[in-house]
């Protein structure tokens, strides 16, 4: 485990340097998803790149589809893309590394950008899974300004009706949006009380950075029987370095040379003090 908070450090690094290389990208959002990502994909999640047509794979849905810089460097690091290749032509004409979650790259299993889908889609997933008796587990990640989609509503709502245990939704819950605060945008809270009432069981975490209280969180969602879990991952938007933390700014924004050099060091420090 200490490894892999350790990992979290050095692909926050790689997410900035695909950003820089490419341009633009949302920062914000790619850092405070990054131990959620980390520990599906390194402790929870049964896939790899052999297993892209296997029927038995879990399946990931990353439905707030902004935050793809982080999913490439996760993806790169778990071998279904190569990062040099990202970098070299992330969001480029032509370049099939855009800057949304796009399913002709292997590891990527829908297309979104287009908030709110991808809670609706898992559900289906899900279903589908449990109609054919397979031990697959879905997992969807969604922002909190995403919630303000209905279908998200409609995806929680169908959800419990069909008894999806094999279902886990994360919220992505660090409070900021692009246009600022969620609670000044569209008021979400008392967010646990909300899902709650769908049907849901909810494990609301104090800390949705740390590695230990997300795997947790998982493990105690492999074990509740007859209803779908929500874990409210509450986070840092922009995790990593005071230069972006907490400051609705940094939703999109390709850091200057000066802020780079800072950001990495901050990361650099809090990587060495977990080796």
């Amino acid at each position: 485990m200490e490894n892999l908070k350790a990992l979290a450090y050095e692909l926050r690094k790689d997410t900035i340097d695909i950003i820089m290389a490419g341009g633009g990208g949302h920062i914000g959002g790619d850092m405070s998803v990054m131990e959620v990502l980390v520990d599906l994909y390194f402790r929870q999640m049964n896939v790899s790149p052999q297993q892209t047509e296997d029927p038995d794979r879990d399946y990931f849905i990353m439905s707030k589809g902004h935050s793809m810089e982080a999913y490439y460097a996760v993806l790169c690091r778990k071998g279904f893309l190569e990062l040099d290749d990202v970098k070299a032509r992330f969001s480029r004409f032509n370049s099939p590394y855009i800057g949304h979650p796009h399913n002709t790259l292997p590891g990527i299993e829908m297309n979104s950008g287009s908030l709110g889908h991808g809670l609706p889609v898992a559900v289906g997933l899900a279903l589908a899974a449990k109609k054919r008796g397979g031990a697959n587990r879905v997992y969807v990640v969604t922002g909190d300004g995403e919630l303000a989609e209905g279908s998200n509503w409609e995806g929680f709502m169908s959800g419990a009706m069909f008894g999806l245990d094999n279902l886990c939704c994360i919220i992505d819950r660090n409070y900021l949006q692009i246009s600022g605060s969620t609670e000044d945008v569209m008021a979400l809270d008392d967010l646990k009380a909300k899902v709650e009432a769908f049907g849901w069981n909810v494990i609301s975490l104090k800390d949705g950075n740390d590695l230990d209280e997300i795997d947790a969180a998982f493990e105690s969602a492999k074990t509740v029987k007859g209803r779908p879990t929500c874990v409210i991952a509450n986070t840092v938007k922009g995790k990593g370095s005071p230069v972006m933390e907490n400051k609705a700014g940094w939703h999109h924004k390709v850091p200057t040379r000066e802020q780079y050099e800072e950001i990495v060091r901050d990361l650099n420090a809090k990587k060495e003090a977990l080796s």
